[in-house]
């Protein structure tokens, strides 16, 4: 039997009949409709009524005059960087990549689908640091990375757990050295920003724009994302490169490296089921959000932050960070981790191991991009500078991290929009016990 269902600190509780998950597709109905119109009307491809609809829908509700609806969002988000490096450097030959030779700063605090483009590219990313005020890239840490690297052109920012980052001095940053931006919204799809006095949804604040509707995302398709623009060539070339680079001859030929990007008409029904209830799902987790906030107000965490006067986040993932006085200790290796428990305190793996153990489920915080294994090399940029090499032997300081400080503390709560309110309560009340 797992330790924590016997453990006297948890005694009354009951593991959950059925699973809370962190954050499982909400389906409504609408969806399977517009699937079954798919299949009934013969238009099972990557083309089709479904298609056009959602690119229709979504580009008006975000707020941009083109959508392009394609298979996953990693596959917006290779395209846009495609796109980026195109424009910035001239079209590459075949077997190169068009950011070939170039660096390209990034968030570091994100999923690899934000960073990985740039290596499809045969670009070096260089990690950008975190700032603790939204969890996003720094602008501070930004300004150290173009003292350090002026030649670079390219920004990847990511828009964390829902969370819009602090995008009016990214941009002002950025135009400064004649950067593009390539806007990761993912997770943040439905958020608000407030940019030279003007609410703006996210998807519309990079020079280049992707969404995902993966099936954790608050709108799914189960797959499929959305490269969003307001330049009708970048959409062109996009819907191009997506359908592998066809060119206008009656035969197949091509010019270019292409793609098979372009979603299915299938999960475009999904999609099109799901969207009229974007605002009713953002609602759904502003109040799990909430609740969290005020059942852990007496516990020594504080959940993940947002600038409320600059934005309005959709609340996809709720997260909470223990205070650095009340971690117990705990340590990770590459793929295990171990901790002990003291009274009063705890940590992200106790309360994660507490929550399984009652069949919830949460997540640790995302290991920051300079952290992987496979981007060791890579250079990182802090507040101070270069992030690599940071402490001395011989004198006193430890570098600043400050994505490795959330990672190592924080952790993302059962966040599903299914989740009673009851449901909650007990969570809540589970991860209380983890401080006894």
């Amino acid at each position: 039997m797992n330790k924590f269902i016997v453990d006297p600190r948890f005694a009354g509780i009951k593991p959950f009949e059925k699973k809370i998950w962190l954050a499982s597709p909400t389906m409504h109905g609408n969806e399977q409709h517009w699937v079954d119109d798919a299949i009934q009307t013969n238009w099972v491809s990557t083309v089709g009524a479904n298609i056009n609809e959602v690119e229709k829908q979504i580009a008006a509700y975000v707020g941009t005059k083109y959508a392009v609806a394609l298979s996953c969002g990693t596959a917006a988000l290779h395209l846009a960087t495609k796109l980026a490096g195109e424009k910035l450097y001239g079209q590459a030959r075949p077997n190169q990549g068009t950011l070939q030779g170039h660096r390209v700063f990034c968030s570091d605090m994100t999923f690899d689908a934000s960073i990985n483009p740039v290596a499809y590219e045969d670009g070096e990313a260089v990690f950008i640091d975190t700032e603790p005020d939204t969890w996003n890239m720094s602008p501070e840490a930004l300004k150290k990375a173009f003292e350090l690297y002026p030649e670079v052109r390219l920004i990847v920012v990511a828009h964390l757990y829902g969370t819009p980052g602090r995008m009016e001095e990214i941009r002002a940053i950025a135009d400064a050295h004649n950067a593009l931006i390539v806007e990761d919204a993912a997770e943040s799809l439905g958020a608000k920003y407030r940019l030279n006095g003007q609410w703006v949804e996210t998807g519309t604040l990079g020079d280049y724009n992707c969404i995902s509707f993966n099936g954790n995302k608050i709108i799914t398709g189960s797959a499929g994302g959305m490269f969003l623009t307001d330049s009708e060539e970048d959409a062109n070339k996009v819907r191009k490169w997506s359908t592998q680079s066809r060119e206008a001859a009656p035969w197949y030929q091509h010019e270019e490296v292409g793609y098979n990007y372009r979603m299915s008409n299938i999960i475009a029904g999904i999609v099109r089921g799901q969207l009229p209830y974007l605002d009713e799902h953002i609602a759904q987790k502003k109040a799990i959000y909430e609740r969290y906030k005020a059942g852990l107000a007496d516990l020594p965490v504080k959940m993940n932050p947002f600038d409320a006067e600059k934005s309005q986040p959709n609340f996809w993932l709720s997260c909470l960070l223990i205070d650095e006085d009340a971690m117990a200790p705990m340590v990770r290796g590459e793929q295990d981790y171990l901790y002990t428990h003291e009274s009063g305190k705890s940590s992200p793996h106790e309360i994660l191991d507490a929550l399984a153990a009652f069949n919830a489920e949460g997540r640790p915080i995302w290991n920051p991009m300079h952290m992987q294994p496979i981007y060791l090399t890579n250079p990182f940029v802090t507040v101070e500078g270069n992030g690599r090499g940071r402490t001395n032997a011989y004198i006193k300081g430890s570098g600043i991290d400050v994505g490795a400080d959330i990672f190592r503390r924080g952790l993302c709560l059962p966040s599903d929009n299914k989740m009673t309110p009851e449901q909650q309560n007990v969570i809540i009340d589970i991860i209380h016990r983890c401080f006894r």
